[in-house]
């Protein structure tokens, strides 16, 4: 685990182990809320009370209905799940820039989406950005940058953990990616996907949830600048390639031999594609092989299908979230908030997408009715390109 210093990892697992004890006695009969547009492909929901609160949404577990339709029964809720079960929520790209740079000063500052990854027992972004104030910006289009107190928003805003094995991570160049590395070594969440040498870059998120030992890795598959002239090295830092499969490979495979559920979220796909292309499909095998129980990942700017591949579920997109500006691509905006429960044999037993839309400030706004109907539709047709069965329903 890589979260900070190591007292305060100490202490941070130590306040989340008596939450969740505290959790496991709650009382089934006060956990049912109203959530409109969570759509359920699957059950289990798991609650930081503490998260949740600070999001502004107070112990708010999602609601379900039935599998990739909107919720006729929105606010029909489920309890929290036994030990050996537990629940994961990703998201997509995250920066503070552009429209979304004032959102450091809002809270929650994902807005009324926060409430869905704060519900889960685990939630993950990509933040799509150095964390930097300095440096040169690089030989590239985009640069995207902003200060550490982007760390604390999202752990504000019911984040658990970041990935910053991405193509923008190092948009300042050497300077911008010491102040990012050391940004991480201070931050009040795990930043994965990055790190002062490989070793770090590769090393796992871990931590036991709800009696599952969970891992959690991150890496980029984008060809581009960063991977090649940022990648980090023996000794040098950067970020973890997995165009480097085999090292990817041997990280998933090590952390497998600890872990009861593996979790790898990657930078990959073709900006603007919304079907996944050959070298996505081919690592996703590899990683479902090597024991990945998840394989999720954006990159695209758009949403890619998602499903089963044999015992592993794939989200090849997830599309922006908290996004600076509208992507020239159609149904750019279309994103939301996707929930697995897991137990501890590994196996995946429910996926809920819960649709909400990129507004005109850059912020994920949940989407219910016709519009999350719309939205829930152009997503479950994405899948007819990726090779991927239907998720399990619970």
């Amino acid at each position: 685990m890589n979260a900070g210093p190591r007292s305060q990892r100490r202490a941070t697992r130590r306040a989340r182990a008596r939450r969740r004890r505290r959790n496991v006695t709650l009382s089934l009969a006060g956990l049912l809320v109203a959530v409109a547009g969570a759509v359920s492909l699957g059950y289990g929901h798991g609650d930081h009370p503490d998260r949740a609160a600070a999001a502004g949404q107070g112990r708010t577990p999602a609601g379900g209905g039935a599998p990739e339709t909107p919720g006729g029964s929105a606010g029909a809720g489920a309890p929290h799940e036994p030990a050996g079960t537990l629940t994961l929520a990703f998201a997509g790209d995250v920066h503070f820039t552009g429209r979304t740079a004032g959102r450091l000063d809002v809270h929650p500052a994902l807005g009324p989406m926060a409430k869905q990854l704060a519900a889960a027992d685990f939630s993950m972004v990509n933040l799509e950005s150095a964390i930097t104030t300095r440096g040169t910006p690089q030989a590239k289009i985009y640069h995207f940058r902003t200060g550490p107190a982007a760390l604390t928003a999202l752990h504000d805003s019911g984040v658990d953990a970041i990935t910053m094995a991405n193509n923008h991570a190092v948009d300042y160049g050497p300077v911008g990616l010491a102040d990012s590395v050391a940004a991480k070594h201070s931050s009040p969440i795990p930043v994965i996907g990055i790190g002062a040498d490989q070793a770090e870059a590769y090393r796992p998120f871990t931590e036991t949830v709800n009696g599952v030992r969970l891992a959690v890795l991150a890496a980029s598959q984008v060809y581009d600048l960063t991977n090649s002239d940022f990648r980090a090295g023996p000794s040098t830092p950067g970020i973890a390639s997995a165009l480097d499969r085999p090292r990817l490979l041997a990280a998933v495979r090590a952390a497998k031999a600890h872990a009861d559920v593996v979790v790898v979220y990657l930078h990959w796909g073709i900006e603007g594609e919304n079907c996944p292309v050959a070298d996505q499909k081919s690592i996703a095998a590899d990683l479902s092989a090597a024991g990945a129980t998840a394989v999720v990942g954006t990159h695209a700017h758009v949403m890619l299908g998602s499903g089963m591949l044999g015992p592993t579920y794939v989200a090849y997109g997830f599309g922006n979230f908290l996004w600076y500006g509208t992507s020239p691509y159609p149904h750019s905006n279309d994103t939301g908030v996707t929930t697995l429960t897991v137990t501890r044999a590994g196996k995946v037993t429910g996926a809920r997408f819960s649709p909400a839309t990129v507004d005109s400030h850059g912020v994920p706004e949940p989407q219910a009715g016709a519009a999350g109907s719309d939205i829930l539709h152009r997503y479950g047709q994405l899948r007819s390109c990726t090779g991927l069965t239907p998720p399990p329903h619970g």
